[in-house]
């Protein structure tokens, strides 16, 4: 019983020092929460929460703030999030479906991250070696040159013009594409070069052997130049400022931090399949210079595979139930997007 109210009392610390940026004292809980128990009893839950490590005094006569710990100890034993407002959702769902390619899907997931959260968000592009072949389109142009289509799981579309060395029929075609999507669909990038390059290597005798190599070299060459493996956007840089003299000193090494995109790729960490989100508060993450600030992040990606992460940076005084369930929320979205693309 009464580690569960100490609990209530540190949720109740972490609530109010989120939404007012002022130390919390007994009286003020007592009187903005339904404690159940006395300020006498409110105040030795608060020495002994102190005493563990999980608040602390930022001066003499002042209120208590939580540390790290507690920050911790609060995510850790959260029941519920902040659920979505049906206006939010609305929003979201309208906005991100506008979107016409992975560029805009990106960029348009930065913005509204950022606006939900109030935050800095950080979204990674779909990395080359998580992805797969989802499909490959050969599209005659003229009789000796082809378009070759290439798409992927992550919904990013690759077309190369194929030059030939002798007229191609529709039943070679016909063939040529069954093979090439036989070998390559669902296949991740490294492998389905590797079996292409064996597709290219018909004997002689072969219909298809005129044809195949410069198709097969085509679509390498294509996947070789996807390169978006530390490709991130970031956006809502500017929430830093609302934060004032509090966050100032963190706010200077977290500005280097977002001009640094392999910085950013190592706060977000491992991209995590299943919507799982991690949260990493203060001096859990990698930078000492950034143990001011902590990072909420989940992998997104077609049919549960965690293809990149997204996530906001901000000060350990944030809003984690809520930050948790907007990045969660987005993640979703952007999934749901890249599947049906």
């Amino acid at each position: 019983m009464q580690e569960e109210r100490r609990l209530a009392v540190l949720r109740a610390i972490v609530e109010d020092y989120v939404a007012t940026e002022e130390p919390v004292g007994s009286k003020a809980l007592v009187e903005r929460h339904s404690l159940g128990v006395s300020p006498a009893t409110v105040r030795n839950d608060m020495a002994v929460l102190e005493d563990e490590g999980y608040i602390t005094q930022p001066h003499t006569s002042a209120g208590r703030v939580p540390t790290d710990k507690g920050y911790r100890l609060f995510v850790d034993r959260l029941t519920t999030v902040k659920p979505m407002s049906v206006a939010e959702k609305r929003a979201v769902s309208t906005f991100l479906d506008g979107a016409v390619d992975l560029d805009d899907v990106v960029q348009r997931s930065v913005r509204v991250l950022s606006q939900l959260t109030r935050q800095v968000a950080v979204v990674q592009y779909p990395t080359l070696s998580r992805s797969t072949v989802r499909h490959v389109e050969l599209v005659a142009l003229a009789p000796r040159r082809l378009l070759a289509v290439l798409i992927l799981s992550t919904g990013r579309v690759e077309q190369r013009l194929v030059d030939l060395e002798a007229d191609l029929d529709d039943d070679v075609l016909a063939d040529l594409r069954l093979r090439v999507n036989q070998t390559a669909t669902g296949q991740v990038i490294a492998d389905a070069v590797t079996a292409l390059r064996g597709l290219g290597e018909q004997p002689p005798t072969s219909p298809l052997a005129v044809y195949a190599a410069p198709v097969v070299n085509a679509l390498a060459d294509a996947m070789s130049d996807y390169r978006s493996d530390e490709r991130i956007a970031v956006g809502g840089a500017a929430n830093l400022a609302r934060y004032g003299d509090s966050f100032d000193s963190a706010v200077r090494p977290l500005l280097e931090a977002l001009e640094e995109h392999v910085v950013l790729l190592k706060l977000l960490g491992e991209a995590t399949s299943g919507g799982m989100v991690t949260v990493r508060i203060g001096a859990e993450g990698p930078y000492e210079q950034l143990s001011a600030t902590s990072v909420v992040a989940t992998g997104y990606g077609p049919q549960d595979d965690a293809l990149a992460t997204l996530g906001v940076v901000g000060p350990t005084r944030m809003d984690y139930p809520g930050t948790m369930t907007a990045v969660r929320a987005v993640a979703r979205y952007v999934s749901r997007i890249l599947d049906e693309a």
